[in-house]
């Protein structure tokens, strides 16, 4: 399929896929045209990139661990940083909880009309 069919397929922009390109995270042939191909199994990769960034990790990062990824293997070293963004993600998560408990508390108190804090 060509970039721009990637594109509508899994939601990410053209220069996003030629980014991943760049940084070695998804790879092409070309047409004789010289235009992008990419087979199949480029949209789950997409797929997987974009949910390694959305948790977080730099595109450095998930170089460095798609190998593994691909050979269905890990490294100590591999399995340790994995499961220390892991760790990371979980502290985001218990603050993040932390947050919306708040402003569920600010909901609950506020529910009557105050004219010093009128938003709408």
């Amino acid at each position: 399929m060509r970039i721009g069919d990637l594109a509508t397929r899994t939601g990410v922009s053209v220069r996003a896929l030629r980014y991943y390109e760049e940084q070695g995270l998804l790879a092409s042939t070309r047409s004789e045209s010289g235009q992008r191909l990419y087979g199949e199994a480029a949209a789950n990769r997409v797929r997987l990139i974009q949910q390694l960034y959305g948790a977080g990790l730099s595109s450095k990062t998930i170089a460095e661990l798609l190998p593994c990824v691909d050979a269905k293997v890990s490294t100590p070293e591999s399995r340790e940083r994995l499961a220390a963004e892991r760790d990371r993600i979980n502290t985001q998560i218990a603050e993040l909880i932390i947050a919306r408990d708040r402003l569920n508390d600010i909901i609950d108190v506020a529910s009557g009309p105050n004219p010093d804090c009128d938003y709408v």
